[in-house]
């Protein structure tokens, strides 16, 4: 037990040596424009007139910016003057570091955040920080469930940053599916027996990466959309503050199995160490045969390995508590403009610049996880293999970080306390009470009357 809990420590403390900055990325080269110009005519304008450059500043989460939206900028720099310089944050950092800079009024320019009705109103009070974007002329090609998650009173707060037609699944490698003959499993038990099987083979089951903080917590409110399906009506019960997370059979039998996976060794050896950024990788070289990953995964695998097609990666959800619903999600990374900017013009502008349809093209053709944008004037890219995905899943249902209140906020609590769970050093029971417990230190804290 003391091995286990050094041997977390000791991954803890590498992970923060090794993200304890962040990075930098500045797009353009020198120009000059003016500050507080109100349109791209004044813009252009003030850059002809030879006055000063304006930088705007952007601060992300790890993996929310991709290199397509850089090389853009670098085209929104040519075109108008204004650079945008990039700050980067480690995911594990990034949450407490954007509040600082929130409740201290000294935020950047643009700051990413996680859309979703409750929480941007509740935990990042987009009211006071953030810009009403309602009139810009962007707002209304917005797809109304995702723009529904990015507004408060009918305001439009934020802008969304990635594919979120996407969901969060198993992809898998047809070709080793086929060569074991090997189908799609419909119920944890038949997982179970395809997972055995590809273990049998040499080949490790399921590639997974605890390091990250955040990638293993999926499991948990992914497939968390079967409670909800077993039985209706237990969402509006936790929104109510009338049930709770601990004792609640799905979730229960969700950390079971995930405990289950790891004893049984389907995560492999490395787990704990694994990253992310190395899943494509991991896929492609035919030594793991599944992983969780977005719909464009295929075009990440082929990129490395050209011998495995697009579509020798499909797709099925997560099965976990025998859940067969779609795990839909209108939320995820957007882009805000801060309150206190003193070029809200020029951040206007940029986001402005992104929602036009040619840049929209760019960005679904450029980053292989988007196959569709959420902007009515976006383009679609879905494959045959994707489609019959969607296809086969007509029951669909809102995840539980975005349906329920006061659960995306504590993502990194719950991914800390699922990789205690996996080591052994919480139960099942002990980290559904502390999701509890936190929701309800968060509700208190934005004065929800449901738990006073």
């Amino acid at each position: 037990m003391k091995l286990r809990k050094l041997a977390v420590l000791s991954l803890t403390m590498a992970a923060a040596l090794v993200f304890s900055g962040c990075s930098k990325v500045e797009s353009g080269t020198a120009g000059s424009n003016a500050a507080g110009g109100s349109s791209l005519e004044e813009t252009k304008a003030s850059s002809a007139q030879g006055k000063d450059n304006v930088t705007i500043s952007f601060m992300a989460s790890q993996d929310w910016i991709q290199d397509a939206e850089i090389e853009l900028s670098k085209k929104f720099t040519e075109e108008t003057g204004i650079k945008v310089d990039y700050q980067i944050i480690p995911s594990d950092q990034y949450v407490n570091l954007l509040m600082t800079k929130l409740n201290t009024g000294e935020c950047t320019d643009i700051f990413g955040a996680q859309s979703g009705k409750f929480d941007i109103k509740a935990q990042i009070n987009v009211e006071k920080n953030a810009m009403d974007l309602s009139g810009t002329s962007w707002g209304g090609q917005v797809e109304p469930l995702v723009a529904d998650e990015l507004s408060v009173d009918h305001k439009l707060y934020g802008q969304p940053i990635q594919d979120v037609s996407s969901v969060w699944a198993i992809a898998y490698n047809k070709q080793i599916f086929q060569k074991l003959n090997l189908e799609i499993p419909k119920d944890y038990q038949s997982f179970t027996k395809v997972c055995d099987a590809i273990a049998a083979a040499g080949i490790t089951p399921v590639y997974e990466c605890v390091s990250d903080g955040w990638h293993h917590t999926l499991w948990l409110p992914e497939a968390g959309v079967q409670a909800e399906s077993k039985e209706p009506g237990i969402v509006e019960k936790w929104n109510e503050n009338k049930a709770t997370f601990e004792g609640d059979t799905t979730l229960t039998t969700i950390l079971n199995q995930i405990n289950e996976m790891v004893s049984k060794g389907y995560w492999g050896e490395d787990y704990m160490s694994n990253t992310y950024a190395d899943s494509a990788k991991n896929i492609a070289s035919g030594t793991f045969a599944m992983t969780i990953a977005n719909q464009g995964f295929g075009v990440e695998v082929n990129k490395i390995n050209a011998e495995i097609a697009v579509d020798d990666i499909g797709y099925f959800v997560i099965p976990l508590a025998d859940n067969q619903t779609l795990n839909v999600n209108p939320a995820g990374p957007a882009r805000f403009v801060f309150s206190g900017t003193k070029h809200k013009a020029e951040a206007e502008q940029y986001l402005e610049f992104l929602a036009k349809e040619e840049n929209l093209t760019y960005l679904t053709e450029n980053v292989g996880k988007f196959n569709k944008l959420p902007f009515k004037n976006a383009k679609s890219r879905y494959t045959e293999t994707v489609q019959e995905f969607y296809d086969r899943y007509p029951n669909k249902g809102t995840v539980v970080q975005t349906a329920v209140k006061y659960v995306n906020p504590q993502w990194s609590e719950m991914g800390a306390n699922l990789s205690a769970m996996i080591v052994g050093e919480m139960k099942p029971a002990e980290v559904l009470k502390s999701i509890d417990e936190v929701r309800a230190q968060q509700a208190k804290a934005a004065g929800d009357p449901a738990w006073k």
